[in-house]
């Protein structure tokens, strides 16, 4: 059972990870729109290419009305965070269930 529970608790920690790298990813995306960024930069791309496909889909999912503000950054942050405190937390508790039990 202490390999399916390692398993398991290694899964989280690299989604743990994974999730505060997109969440830094969408903070630089979110700040560099601000200013008028050149997109042939080979930055500016990378992070449109990892961001504007989630902000899309949000921006298609949620019936937002036209603002001057685009918020789906804001909404992806708190999925992020949301799928951190419950996701992650819930698999390492797992994991601990497994090794004591």
């Amino acid at each position: 059972m202490f390999v399916l529970a390692n398993l398991i608790q290694a899964f989280a920690g690299v989604l743990n990870v994974a999730l505060t790298i997109y969440m830094w990813i969408v903070i630089i995306a979110a700040l560099i729109s601000w200013v008028n960024p050149d997109p042939y930069n080979p930055i500016v791309r990378f992070l449109y290419s990892m961001t504007e496909p989630v902000f899309s889909f949000v921006r298609r999912k949620l019936p937002l009305p036209p603002m001057p503000i685009d918020i789906s950054p804001i909404i992806v942050l708190l999925a992020i965070v949301f799928l951190q405190m419950f996701l992650v937390e819930t698999l390492n508790q797992l994991a601990h269930t497994l090794l004591r039990g």
